[in-house]
Protein backbone atom coordinates (compact mmCIF):
# COMPACT_ATOMS: atom_id res chain seq x y z
CA UNK A 1 0.00 0.00 0.00
CA UNK A 2 2.93 2.42 -0.33
CA UNK A 3 2.64 3.85 -3.53
CA UNK A 4 -0.92 3.95 -3.10
CA UNK A 5 -0.28 5.97 -0.11
CA UNK A 6 2.53 8.15 -2.04
CA UNK A 7 0.00 8.37 -4.70
CA UNK A 8 -2.81 9.65 -2.70
CA UNK A 9 -0.50 11.75 -0.70
CA UNK A 10 0.71 13.86 -4.31
CA UNK A 11 -3.43 14.39 -5.26
CA UNK A 12 -3.95 16.07 -1.77
CA UNK A 13 -0.62 18.33 -2.15
CA UNK A 14 -1.57 19.20 -5.26
CA UNK A 15 -5.50 19.98 -4.16
CA UNK A 16 -3.94 22.09 -1.67
CA UNK A 17 -1.35 24.15 -3.44
CA UNK A 18 -4.40 24.89 -5.94
CA UNK A 19 -6.91 26.30 -3.14
CA UNK A 20 -3.72 27.86 -1.00
CA UNK A 21 -1.31 29.17 -3.53
CA UNK A 22 -1.86 32.10 -5.71
CA UNK A 23 0.46 31.02 -8.25
CA UNK A 24 -1.56 27.80 -8.72
CA UNK A 25 -4.39 29.00 -8.29
CA UNK A 26 -4.58 31.36 -11.24
CA UNK A 27 -3.00 28.34 -13.83
CA UNK A 28 -5.10 27.31 -16.75
CA UNK A 29 -4.44 24.46 -18.61
CA UNK A 30 -2.79 26.84 -21.56
CA UNK A 31 -1.27 28.17 -19.05
CA UNK A 32 0.26 24.59 -17.35
CA UNK A 33 1.03 23.37 -20.50
CA UNK A 34 3.97 24.97 -21.27
CA UNK A 35 5.69 23.98 -18.19
CA UNK A 36 4.64 20.35 -19.12
CA UNK A 37 6.24 19.69 -22.28
CA UNK A 38 9.83 21.73 -20.41
CA UNK A 39 9.32 18.46 -18.02
CA UNK A 40 9.05 16.26 -20.57
CA UNK A 41 11.56 17.14 -22.52
CA UNK A 42 13.98 17.29 -18.93
CA UNK A 43 12.93 13.68 -18.54
CA UNK A 44 14.38 12.95 -21.77
CA UNK A 45 17.33 15.23 -20.89
CA UNK A 46 17.94 12.57 -18.11
CA UNK A 47 17.50 9.46 -19.89
CA UNK A 48 19.40 10.37 -22.50
CA UNK A 49 22.40 10.88 -19.77
CA UNK A 50 22.00 7.69 -18.17
CA UNK A 51 21.80 9.38 -15.34
CA UNK A 52 18.87 7.46 -12.65
CA UNK A 53 19.19 9.93 -9.86
CA UNK A 54 17.94 12.79 -12.09
CA UNK A 55 15.63 10.73 -13.93
CA UNK A 56 13.97 9.99 -10.61
CA UNK A 57 13.65 13.67 -9.66
CA UNK A 58 12.16 14.90 -12.94
CA UNK A 59 9.58 11.94 -13.12
CA UNK A 60 8.16 13.27 -10.36
CA UNK A 61 8.22 16.66 -11.47
CA UNK A 62 6.32 15.35 -14.84
CA UNK A 63 3.95 13.36 -12.60
CA UNK A 64 2.29 16.43 -10.55
CA UNK A 65 1.75 18.18 -13.97
CA UNK A 66 -0.64 14.97 -14.52
CA UNK A 67 -1.83 15.57 -11.21
CA UNK A 68 -2.35 19.48 -11.67
CA UNK A 69 -3.86 19.07 -15.44
CA UNK A 70 -6.12 16.28 -14.25
CA UNK A 71 -7.30 18.35 -10.88
CA UNK A 72 -8.07 21.17 -13.72
CA UNK A 73 -10.64 18.80 -15.25
CA UNK A 74 -12.16 17.65 -12.32
CA UNK A 75 -12.95 21.46 -11.65
CA UNK A 76 -14.57 21.98 -15.03
CA UNK A 77 -16.59 18.22 -14.69
CA UNK A 78 -14.32 17.29 -16.90
CA UNK A 79 -13.31 14.05 -15.62
CA UNK A 80 -9.91 13.47 -12.80
CA UNK A 81 -7.10 11.64 -12.05
CA UNK A 82 -9.16 8.36 -11.69
CA UNK A 83 -10.74 8.46 -15.10
CA UNK A 84 -7.22 9.36 -16.36
CA UNK A 85 -5.72 5.89 -14.61
CA UNK A 86 -8.86 4.02 -15.89
CA UNK A 87 -8.66 5.53 -19.02
CA UNK A 88 -4.84 4.72 -20.11
CA UNK A 89 -5.69 1.36 -18.30
CA UNK A 90 -8.15 0.39 -20.31
CA UNK A 91 -6.00 1.19 -23.78
CA UNK A 92 -3.23 0.07 -22.67
CA UNK A 93 -4.96 -3.27 -22.54
CA UNK A 94 -7.22 -2.62 -25.51
CA UNK A 95 -4.00 -2.11 -27.84
CA UNK A 96 -1.87 -5.20 -26.69
CA UNK A 97 -4.09 -8.27 -27.77
CA UNK A 98 -1.13 -10.43 -28.00
CA UNK A 99 -0.75 -9.88 -24.36
CA UNK A 100 -4.52 -9.88 -22.90
CA UNK A 101 -6.12 -11.71 -25.62
CA UNK A 102 -5.63 -13.90 -28.27
CA UNK A 103 -4.08 -11.90 -30.98
CA UNK A 104 -0.39 -12.60 -31.88
CA UNK A 105 2.92 -10.35 -32.40
CA UNK A 106 6.04 -11.81 -32.23
CA UNK A 107 7.92 -8.33 -33.26
CA UNK A 108 7.83 -4.91 -32.07
CA UNK A 109 7.13 -4.05 -35.73
CA UNK A 110 4.10 -6.38 -35.42
CA UNK A 111 2.64 -4.64 -32.54
CA UNK A 112 3.01 -1.40 -34.09
CA UNK A 113 0.95 -2.15 -36.89
CA UNK A 114 -1.29 -3.44 -34.38
CA UNK A 115 -1.69 -0.87 -32.93
CA UNK A 116 -2.61 1.23 -35.85
CA UNK A 117 -5.00 -0.91 -36.92
CA UNK A 118 -7.06 -0.85 -33.55
CA UNK A 119 -6.95 2.91 -33.75
CA UNK A 120 -9.02 2.83 -36.73
CA UNK A 121 -11.53 0.03 -36.14
CA UNK A 122 -11.79 -0.49 -32.75
CA UNK A 123 -11.11 3.41 -31.51
CA UNK A 124 -13.02 4.87 -35.01
CA UNK A 125 -10.43 7.33 -35.74
CA UNK A 126 -10.62 8.84 -39.19
CA UNK A 127 -8.16 9.63 -42.08
CA UNK A 128 -4.70 8.58 -42.57
CA UNK A 129 -3.46 11.14 -39.88
CA UNK A 130 -5.63 11.28 -36.97
CA UNK A 131 -4.72 12.24 -33.91
CA UNK A 132 -0.88 13.92 -34.81
CA UNK A 133 -0.65 16.85 -32.51
CA UNK A 134 0.00 20.52 -34.37
CA UNK A 135 2.21 21.20 -31.40
CA UNK A 136 4.69 18.76 -31.68
CA UNK A 137 8.28 19.87 -32.54
CA UNK A 138 8.87 19.59 -36.12
CA UNK A 139 11.07 16.62 -36.14
CA UNK A 140 8.58 14.88 -34.21
CA UNK A 141 5.68 15.37 -36.19
CA UNK A 142 7.45 14.86 -39.56
CA UNK A 143 8.36 10.97 -37.93
CA UNK A 144 4.82 10.70 -36.69
CA UNK A 145 3.05 11.78 -40.08
CA UNK A 146 5.60 9.14 -41.77
CA UNK A 147 4.63 6.83 -39.27
CA UNK A 148 0.67 6.91 -40.16
CA UNK A 149 2.04 6.88 -43.67
CA UNK A 150 3.53 3.53 -42.95
CA UNK A 151 0.27 2.31 -41.56
CA UNK A 152 -1.74 2.06 -45.11
CA UNK A 153 1.47 0.80 -46.48
CA UNK A 154 3.31 4.24 -47.71
CA UNK A 155 6.33 3.10 -47.58
CA UNK A 156 9.96 2.76 -49.05
CA UNK A 157 10.62 -1.52 -49.15
CA UNK A 158 13.76 -0.79 -47.55
CA UNK A 159 15.84 1.89 -46.08
CA UNK A 160 17.84 2.05 -49.71
CA UNK A 161 14.73 3.60 -50.78
CA UNK A 162 14.59 6.40 -48.51
CA UNK A 163 18.49 6.80 -48.54
CA UNK A 164 17.75 7.30 -52.82
CA UNK A 165 15.45 10.07 -51.83
CA UNK A 166 17.60 11.93 -49.31
CA UNK A 167 20.19 12.34 -52.36
CA UNK A 168 17.43 13.68 -54.21
CA UNK A 169 16.11 16.06 -52.25
CA UNK A 170 19.54 17.40 -51.90
CA UNK A 171 20.23 17.46 -55.55
CA UNK A 172 17.47 19.45 -56.06
CA UNK A 173 17.80 21.49 -53.11
CA UNK A 174 21.55 22.07 -55.05
CA UNK A 175 19.89 22.80 -58.43
CA UNK A 176 17.90 25.28 -57.16
CA UNK A 177 20.66 27.08 -55.25
CA UNK A 178 22.98 27.11 -58.44
CA UNK A 179 23.76 30.49 -59.54
CA UNK A 180 22.26 32.13 -56.83
CA UNK A 181 24.04 34.11 -53.98
CA UNK A 182 24.16 33.76 -50.68
CA UNK A 183 21.05 35.82 -49.23
CA UNK A 184 22.01 38.48 -46.46
CA UNK A 185 21.68 38.16 -42.99
CA UNK A 186 18.35 38.60 -41.77
CA UNK A 187 17.04 38.60 -44.79
CA UNK A 188 13.94 36.61 -45.72
CA UNK A 189 14.43 33.45 -47.41
CA UNK A 190 13.66 32.24 -50.94
CA UNK A 191 10.15 30.44 -50.80
CA UNK A 192 11.33 27.57 -53.16
CA UNK A 193 14.54 27.32 -51.80
CA UNK A 194 13.01 27.16 -48.32
CA UNK A 195 10.42 24.68 -49.71
CA UNK A 196 13.18 22.62 -51.50
CA UNK A 197 15.38 22.92 -47.73
CA UNK A 198 12.36 21.37 -45.90
CA UNK A 199 11.67 18.59 -48.01
CA UNK A 200 15.30 17.69 -47.58
CA UNK A 201 14.68 17.68 -43.59
CA UNK A 202 11.47 15.60 -44.09
CA UNK A 203 13.87 13.34 -46.51
CA UNK A 204 16.41 12.77 -43.50
CA UNK A 205 13.53 12.32 -40.83
CA UNK A 206 12.72 9.37 -43.33
CA UNK A 207 15.66 7.45 -42.91
CA UNK A 208 16.23 8.08 -39.18
CA UNK A 209 13.09 6.52 -38.66
CA UNK A 210 13.80 3.68 -41.42
CA UNK A 211 16.77 3.24 -38.70
CA UNK A 212 15.19 3.26 -35.62
CA UNK A 213 16.48 6.81 -34.38
CA UNK A 214 14.57 9.85 -32.94
CA UNK A 215 15.55 12.64 -34.88
CA UNK A 216 14.19 15.15 -32.34
CA UNK A 217 16.65 13.72 -29.85
CA UNK A 218 19.36 12.87 -31.93
CA UNK A 219 19.99 16.62 -33.03
CA UNK A 220 19.41 17.74 -29.67
CA UNK A 221 22.33 15.44 -28.74
CA UNK A 222 24.32 16.74 -32.17
CA UNK A 223 23.45 19.76 -30.55
CA UNK A 224 25.16 19.45 -27.27
CA UNK A 225 28.05 17.71 -28.54
CA UNK A 226 28.74 20.65 -30.62
CA UNK A 227 28.48 23.57 -27.89
CA UNK A 228 30.94 20.93 -25.96
CA UNK A 229 33.54 20.53 -28.85
CA UNK A 230 33.23 24.63 -29.78
CA UNK A 231 33.70 25.54 -25.73
CA UNK A 232 36.77 23.06 -25.45
CA UNK A 233 37.87 24.05 -28.40
CA UNK A 234 38.01 27.67 -26.72
CA UNK A 235 39.57 26.42 -23.92
CA UNK A 236 42.48 25.08 -25.35
CA UNK A 237 42.96 28.04 -27.21
CA UNK A 238 42.48 30.25 -24.11
CA UNK A 239 45.52 27.55 -22.87
CA UNK A 240 47.89 28.98 -25.85
CA UNK A 241 47.10 32.67 -25.39
CA UNK A 242 44.85 33.22 -27.93
CA UNK A 243 41.62 34.33 -28.06
CA UNK A 244 39.14 31.45 -29.92
CA UNK A 245 36.94 34.59 -31.75
CA UNK A 246 39.92 36.40 -33.18
CA UNK A 247 41.11 32.99 -34.74
CA UNK A 248 40.67 32.65 -38.84
CA UNK A 249 38.64 30.10 -39.21
CA UNK A 250 41.87 27.49 -40.12
CA UNK A 251 43.12 28.12 -36.89
CA UNK A 252 39.68 27.46 -35.08
CA UNK A 253 38.89 24.56 -36.83
CA UNK A 254 42.13 23.13 -35.62
CA UNK A 255 40.97 23.50 -32.05
CA UNK A 256 37.87 22.17 -32.89
CA UNK A 257 39.77 18.98 -34.53
CA UNK A 258 41.47 18.62 -31.24
CA UNK A 259 38.54 18.75 -29.15
CA UNK A 260 36.26 16.30 -31.34
CA UNK A 261 39.34 13.66 -30.48
CA UNK A 262 39.75 14.42 -27.22
CA UNK A 263 35.71 13.92 -26.71
CA UNK A 264 35.91 10.43 -28.84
Amino acid sequence: MALADALLELQELTERLRADCPWDREQTARSIVPHTVEEAYEVADAALADRPDKLLDELGDLLFQVYFLALLLQEQGQGDLEQVARGIHEKLVRRHPHVFAESEARTAGRVRENWERIKTSAEGREGIFHDVPATLPALGRARKVQQRAVAVGFEYPDVAGAFDDLRSELAELEKELAGRAEPAPEAPPDERIASELGDLLFAAVNVARRLNVDPELELRRASDRFVTRVERAERLAAKSGQSFADLSLAEQDRYFDQAKEENR
